[in-house]
């Protein structure tokens, strides 16, 4: 997959099958749209493109900084690249973006910049300065200048049933299976592992404190997890706290990660962990001595649940 960052890098003689969005979580709908874009221009020979935006839109137009994302931007392109698609554009959204109108748009950008010649589309998609534009207001547009517009079915749509905002609702509530389901892939966390207060190792349980830069990225609800990561080409499981350390008086909200059967130094790794199953609710307990009995309890039921897993 190739990546353009600016609109004016991307260049074909080629025709151009296109699609625009978000694509927050390129989640199993994302990747059926895509699918139908990459398989249909490969039959008629043209190339195939996302048109992405970063920041959210909502980020820039409502000045939203509570919107937290599936996804970092790193993740996104990663995930992209994995369905096959051959041109990815993250064009900066901002403000002046926001004010081209409908036919703008579509003439100085899909048209006369990435060389349409197919836009495929959710159902209900309006574009342009205040949405004016509209499914009708493409297909003269196509008209004008020779495109067509394909549009992706009410029925579609709803036979998935999924979107962004349900599975932002399912990792906020803790229901990360649900999540996973409408994902197609496990959600993430990915950051780097820094140096914490050491009290895991002192009780026993070692564990990896690591710090996500992007503030929008979506934590999950505070509590206790079942995740895995890949560490030197080997698959680990282990148990994460999300949380703020009750028992011993935190003020800052850590996410740390006690791996299993794992003996390595990881500070200042880089280090991607797949969240798996929630184990319970965070709390405070009376005493370390009690935090520890506790995290007897999460490790035995976090193994119970990776051995009920089809690893094959």
């Amino acid at each position: 997959m190739k990546l353009f960052n600016n609109l004016e890098d991307y260049s074909s003689k080629s025709k151009t099958f296109i699609t625009i969005g978000t694509f927050d979580g390129v989640h199993i709908g994302h990747q059926k749209v895509l699918s139908k874009l990459i398989n249909s221009s490969g039959k008629k020979n043209a190339k195939s493109l996302l048109l992405t935006f970063f920041p959210h839109p909502r980020m820039v137009l409502q000045k939203d900084i509570n919107i937290k994302l599936i996804n970092t931007i790193e993740e996104r392109i990663e995930l992209l690249e994995k369905t096959g698609l051959e041109n990815l554009v993250v064009y900066k959204f901002n403000k002046e973006f926001a004010k081209l109108s409908a036919l703008d748009f579509v003439r100085n950008i899909l048209v006369n910049t990435l060389n349409v010649s197919r836009l495929v589309i959710g159902y209900d998609h309006h574009f342009g300065k205040n949405r004016e534009g509209n499914f009708e207001q493409l297909e003269d547009y196509g008209h004008t200048y020779s495109f067509d517009v394909k549009e992706i079915s009410q029925k579609d749509i709803d036979n998935i049933a999924v979107s962004s905002t349900k599975i932002r609702i399912a990792i906020e509530n803790g229901e990360i299976e649900k999540a996973n389901n409408y994902l197609g892939y496990n959600f993430m966390l990915t950051g780097q592992v820094v140096k914490g207060k050491s009290l895991g190792k002192k009780i026993g349980f070692p564990t990896a404190n690591l710090f996500i830069k992007e503030d929008y990225k979506l934590i999950p609800k505070t509590g206790a997890y079942v995740v895995k990561s890949t560490i030197e080409d080997k698959t680990v499981f282990g148990m994460m706290n999300i949380g703020y350390r009750p028992t011993v008086s935190g003020k800052n909200q850590t996410i740390e990660i006690n791996f299993f059967n794992l003996n390595k130094d990881l500070y200042n790794k880089n280090l991607r962990v797949e969240v798996l199953h929630f184990l319970r609710d965070e709390k405070k307990f009376d005493s370390i001595e009690a935090l520890k009995t506790q995290l007897k309890v999460d490790k035995e039921n976090s193994e119970n649940h990776i051995n009920s897993l089809n690893l094959n």
